[in-house]
């Protein structure tokens, strides 16, 4: 089976940040987002590919840039959209958070958003689709070539850890404190199709390895692969799928340009004639659950030996020898955000900061509200700024 890439000119960028819609007397999640999609169609029907998009629940919607040139563009993309949805939310009492889980409420009481492919996944998948109350955020990086997307996709799984560790907000589901930095890793990476890539050699194994899915009737299209980092063939991109649901954008400017970097690094490395690191699958998938559990305390495997060395020193490192690369792009500001994080605390940090002090989960809630109204980016952006069409 053959699977055409539309190759990227350039490490273009596409962002994709789910958020959840909270009451802001109750803080508990409102259905709404049938409502909220409605009142403005321009965004969410009138559009070839919407920016505003249903997720699985009625309480969640998806906000997606067009094609950016930069990490500063896709802010910008974003903040116009995120404002306008508050125009729509704030005279109903209601309001925009993100966080990879809701720290109080239950997947039972959620309403199903309508759409036909939502009824299939959950008709499919039964349990472990019904209790996805969970977000995330999806960067999208351009890739030049077909031939460099599987050997990138392979470089990049070994940064699962460093994505995830960064950005892991979901340390309660359900009301409880699940002793995780990633509750949504678990519940998400439950689904059979989801979790670290397959290392495959090339792009002919990564097309022999879908049509055998297809075959065995695992899939129905090459949408129903969910792995944490994937090639997107008619976008022409890598998409990175590893990042909890990030409270500000701030933070979704981090992980674009650490996303959008990397994949820069790899495809001149290429260019260059270097092999990129393709870590075996076993450390992948340990390294993803150290991440999981211990978020910016893990201690991650380095080799195929079992060195470890603790995630915060590599994420240092990281940034030193990502920042010649982010200046070049334009993201050097965005990436340093990461060292700012390492002090001061990655989001489940803050959360279990929130109780630890005495504070109920209702002050976590608030905690999100508070970090996603105050983040400095939401300055408000003109009609004519920002992104076209993807």
């Amino acid at each position: 089976m053959g699977i055409a890439f539309k190759s990227s000119e350039r490490a273009t960028l596409g962002v994709e940040w789910e958020l959840q819609i909270v009451d802001r007397n109750s803080r508990h999640l409102r259905q709404e987002a049938q409502q909220l999609l409605a009142e403005l169609p321009d965004l969410s029907a009138d559009a070839a590919v919407p920016p505003l998009r249903h997720e699985l629940m009625q309480s969640q919607v998806e906000v997606v840039t067009g094609i950016c040139e930069t990490v500063d563009e896709a802010k910008r993309d974003l903040a116009r959209n995120v404002g306008r949805m508050r125009e729509v939310l704030e005279p109903r009492g209601a309001a925009l958070i993100c966080s990879g889980t809701h720290p109080m409420d239950h997947w039972q009481d959620q309403s199903l958003s309508p759409g036909k492919r939502y009824g299939e996944l959950v008709e499919q998948m039964q349990w472990l689709a019904r209790r996805i109350l969970t977000c995330g955020v999806h960067v999208h990086v351009g890739v030049r070539d077909q031939e460099k997307a599987i050997p990138i996709v392979n470089a990049l799984a070994k940064y699962i850890p460093h994505f995830l560790a960064l950005s892991a907000s979901s340390p309660f589901w359900g009301g409880y404190d699940t002793g995780l930095a990633s509750a949504r890793s678990i519940v998400f990476g439950a689904l059979p199709t989801s979790g670290p890539p397959p290392n495959l050699p090339g792009w002919p194994a990564f097309e022999e390895y879908l049509e055998t899915l297809l075959n065995a009737g695992t899939i129905a299209s090459i949408k129903e692969v969910w792995w944490d980092i994937r090639p997107h063939p008619d976008f022409g991109t890598i998409e990175i799928r590893m990042f909890d649901g990030i409270p500000t954008l701030r933070e979704v400017g981090m992980a674009a340009a650490l996303s959008q970097s990397l994949v820069e690094l790899f495809d001149h490395q290429l260019d260059r004639g270097y092999s990129l690191p393709s870590p075996p699958s076993w450390v992948v998938n340990d390294n993803k659950w150290r991440a999981t559990r211990y978020g910016l305390d893990a201690r991650v495997i380095t080799d195929s030996y079992g060195t470890t060395v603790p995630i915060r020193d590599d994420l240092y490192e990281l940034v030193r020898e990502l920042t010649p690369i982010a200046a070049r792009l334009g993201c050097a500001e965005d990436l340093d955000l990461i060292s700012e994080i390492l002090d001061k605390g990655a989001s489940y940090e803050r959360q279990r900061a929130v109780v630890s002090q005495g504070g109920s989960l209702q002050d976590v809630v608030d905690l999100l509200s508070t970090e996603f109204d105050a983040d400095p980016t939401r300055a408000t952006v003109g009609a004519g700024d920002g992104a076209g069409v993807r």
